[in-house]
């Protein structure tokens, strides 16, 4: 088997919210048909839907994997996506798995750990 790619479909309560709150954490939206919106940012994408079942979305989780992790939480931490989208950035830890790393909740509630390798 030769694979290409793999991507998650994230949940979202609020599809117009969640597109917006993607675009401002630095995803590019590639494409919007049917209740599916395509992001991704470099080698890196996810297919947000038009589709939410609370318990789901509370328990989902995504890992994004980056360089210059401070600068990337510093611009973070600065702009306005806290309050717009009633949201918390935590602080960047270093993690026993060999990681710095550091959390936000999207719009419906989905997790994301944002990471960086430890060298």
């Amino acid at each position: 088997m030769k694979t290409i790619e793999i991507k998650a479909f994230v949940p979202s309560k609020d599809f117009e919210l969640s597109k917006q709150f993607y675009q401002e954490l630095g995803f590019e939206l590639a494409s919007d048909s049917n209740g599916i919106a395509y992001f991704k940012s470099f080698n890196s994408s996810f297919l947000l839907q038009d589709f939410y079942e609370e318990k789901h979305a509370k328990n989902f989780m995504m890992h994004l994997l980056v360089e210059g992790i401070e600068q990337f939480h510093s611009e973070l931490k600065n702009s306005n996506i806290e309050e717009k989208f009633k949201t918390q950035i935590s602080d960047i830890a270093k993690q026993p798995w060999g990681m710095y790393d550091f959390t936000v909740v999207d719009p419906s509630g989905v997790l994301w750990r944002i990471g960086q390798n430890i060298n």
